[in-house]
C-alpha cells in the first residue's frame, strides 16, 4: 500500500467542475461565527459537488482570510450567494423545489441514518450557529429537522464537522443505494 501522487487521484480541472451535473443539495448556513468553518463546509461543498451555500446573517463571505485559509481554492468552485436573513434563502430554495430540513436537535427530529432520501428530490440542509443552532424562527419555515446519534457527554459537534456527516449521508443514500 502506498500514497496515490495527486495527479493520480484523477481529480477534475476548476472548468470540468462547473460543468459537471451537481448533486441536487443545497447548504444553508445560518449565523455561522467561525470563517474556518466556513471554509471546511465550502470543501465539503466541493468534495460531493453540491449544488450550492447559501451564506446568511453573520456568516463570513469569500474571500474572507479564514474562509480561504480552509477552504484550499473551492469558493472558486462551489457556487455562493450572500443573502443577509436566512428565511429568505429558506423561502428562495423552496421555491425552486428543495426540500428544506434544519440539522437540529428538536423534539420532532429524525436520526439521521433513519431518514428517506428520494433520488427524484432536491435538499436543502441548514445548518445553524455554533452556540445557538438554528435559530427558532428559522426552523418554523423547515420541512423536518434531522439530527445525528451522539453518545458521548458533549450535546453537539462542530458545525463543519456535522456538515460532513450529514451531507456523506445523503451522497451515500443519493449515489450509493442499490434501487
Amino acid at each position: 500500500m502506498r500514497k496515490l501522487k495527486m495527479d493520480e487521484l484523477g481529480r477534475m480541472s476548476t472548468d470540468d467542475f462547473q460543468a459537471t451535473q451537481k448533486l441536487p443539495i443545497v447548504l444553508i448556513l445560518d449565523n455561522i461565527r467561525s470563517a474556518l468553518n466556513v471554509g471546511s463546509i465550502f470543501r465539503t461543498a466541493d468534495a460531493f459537488a453540491l449544488e450550492k451555500i447559501y451564506l446568511c446573517g453573520i456568516t463570513a463571505t469569500p474571500p474572507h482570510r479564514e474562509i480561504l485559509k480552509t477552504a484550499l481554492g473551492s469558493t472558486e468552485t462551489v457556487s455562493w450567494e450572500y443573502i443577509s436573513d436566512t428565511i429568505d434563502a429558506v423561502l428562495e430554495v423552496q421555491s425552486q423545489g428543495f426540500q428544506v430540513w434544519a440539522v437540529e436537535q428538536t423534539s420532532g427530529s429524525e436520526l439521521l441514518q433513519k431518514i428517506d432520501i428520494q433520488d427524484s428530490m432536491k435538499y436543502s440542509l441548514v445548518l445553524g450557529n455554533e452556540v445557538d443552532g438554528v435559530d427558532d424562527e428559522v426552523l418554523k419555515h423547515c420541512g423536518k429537522s434531522i439530527e445525528i446519534p451522539q453518545f458521548g457527554t458533549k450535546h453537539s459537534l462542530n458545525v463543519a464537522v456535522c456538515a460532513g456527516i450529514v451531507t456523506w449521508e445523503f451522497v451515500s443514500k443519493l449515489k450509493f443505494q442499490e434501487k
